[in-house]
């Protein structure tokens, strides 16, 4: 775990929630590899072919932006797939409670964190597919809104989720704190926003985030 500027007063927290809220490996790869697939299929190339000309791609934005990462959504993107299809073909493949469980200790940790902040979402997936994640693993009740890839049709590490974040949180983002497990989408723009940040290695991290807190 890693803590950038938190502020003086917290009043909400922001949340990703894909290898934040929970670990879970082979859903992360599934997550990608579907939509990779689904890109494959359109194109006419195999599958192979298609993993390649993603892992190149990143590997390439890497190298020309001082290391940062590319989200999938901004990956397909730039092979002209627009944000719209991202967003049809993660309603129609994701499936969560295919990988994920009921986390007792997560719903214990946000129990205890809703008490003392507002809590919301900003996700890289839509909606609906965001919400089956929450519901599978047992916090969707601490979590009135998300701020999903259908929302703003923009790809984390976009300002936009985040300003809308705020908004619906209704105070000012100085006084929240954005939770990731990747700097470049989850932290650094926050940052840019004024917001401080807690960059986490999975849920497990989480896990201890309110005594975290209490301790600043």
């Amino acid at each position: 775990m890693k803590i950038y500027n938190l502020p003086q007063t917290i009043k909400a927290i922001i949340f990703d929630i894909d290898s934040t809220l929970y670990t879970n490996s082979p859903y992360a790869f599934e997550q990608v590899d579907c939509q990779v697939r689904a890109f494959a299929k359109l194109k006419g190339i195999t599958s192979a072919e298609a993993r390649k000309m993603v892992a190149e791609y990143r590997k390439q934005f890497a190298t020309e932006h001082n290391g940062s990462k590319v989200s999938l959504g901004n990956t397909l993107k730039a092979f002209g797939i627009p944000i719209k299809q991202s967003v049809k073909w993660r309603k129609k493949l994701l499936e969560p409670s295919d990988f994920l469980v009921y986390d007792e200790r997560l719903v214990e940790e946000l129990s205890l964190l809703s008490d003392q902040y507002k809590l919301i979402c900003v996700t890289n997936n839509p909606v609906l597919p965001a919400r089956k994640t929450l519901d599978a693993i047992g916090v969707s009740r601490f979590f009135p809104d998300i701020v999903g890839l259908d929302t703003c049709l923009k790809s984390k590490p976009a300002a936009e989720p985040f300003l809308t974040a705020v908004e619906l949180l209704g105070c000012a983002a100085s006084e929240c704190v954005s939770v990731g497990d990747r700097y470049d989408l989850d932290i650094a723009l926050p940052l840019e926003l004024g917001m401080g940040g807690i960059l986490v290695g999975g849920v497990e991290e989480v896990y201890g985030l309110s005594s975290l807190l209490k301790s600043f």
